[in-house]
């Protein structure tokens, strides 16, 4: 290092002023290209999310479409409980899970009808859950707390019992959904989601049909 003599000040030398600015420059470097990296890897993961979230959503639309094809003799959407339910009345015998003999024939048209639309879906291995809800009506002649209408295992049982009824008259008849659809049968009693109450308390004695991809198949 040189001095300035009566001052006594050190003065770095150029080759030392050189070598300073070649570390600066390379650690801005490597601190730029390692940010550079940053964004290239977070920009292939958004990437991927993206097409990932437009495979489900062309997955969806597929079923959209499907279930917009059941609107027809056999099932009706409710707009109120964003539903489709069967489009005629299935009247069971009190306590009784035994199907009526003149529903037999439209429920197995109906089933046929859901065979056709369903085989739509069959594709891209996406599996799918088909769920036939059976439901009881309460007995209006009693009130909500009476024994006799509360919501216990007996009805429980009595209203998966008529959804399964369902299902085994469907096979019986030959109908045999894709493979990539499961169908399992549920009771929901004098419970489930848009119940109908009061004077109307009769109409819950029916089914309900609910399609849906199963959790984690729609990025497969």
């Amino acid at each position: 290092m040189k001095t300035t003599g009566r001052n006594n000040f050190f003065w770095p030398s150029y080759v030392d002023l050189m070598t300073a600015l070649f570390l600066v420059m390379l650690v801005l470097f490597v601190l730029s290209y390692k940010r550079f990296q940053d964004q290239q890897n977070n920009n292939e993961r958004l990437i991927a999310e993206l097409r990932v979230q437009v495979q489900e959503k062309r997955k969806l639309d597929e079923i959209k479409a499907a279930l917009q094809r059941l609107e027809s003799d056999y099932f009706t959407y409710n707009q109120r409980y964003k539903r489709y339910e069967l489009n005629f009345p299935v009247t069971f015998a009190p306590k009784s899970d035994a199907l009526p003999d003149v529903a037999r024939t439209p429920l197995t048209q109906a089933g046929r009808f859901l065979q056709r639309q369903m085989q739509t879906l069959d594709n891209d291995n996406v599996q799918y859950l088909i769920v036939v809800e059976g439901r009881a009506a309460k007995d209006l002649r009693y009130p909500d707390d009476d024994p006799r209408n509360l919501d216990g295992p007996a009805v429980r049982q009595l209203s998966y019992n008529r959804a399964l009824a369902v299902i085994r008259l469907w096979e019986q008849a030959g109908v045999r959904f894709p493979a990539n659809l499961e169908v399992v049968a549920a009771g929901s009693g004098f419970r489930g989601s848009g119940r109908y109450t009061g004077p109307e308390e009769g109409k819950n004695k029916r089914f309900i049909i609910q399609i849906q991809p199963k959790i984690g198949s729609l990025g497969k």
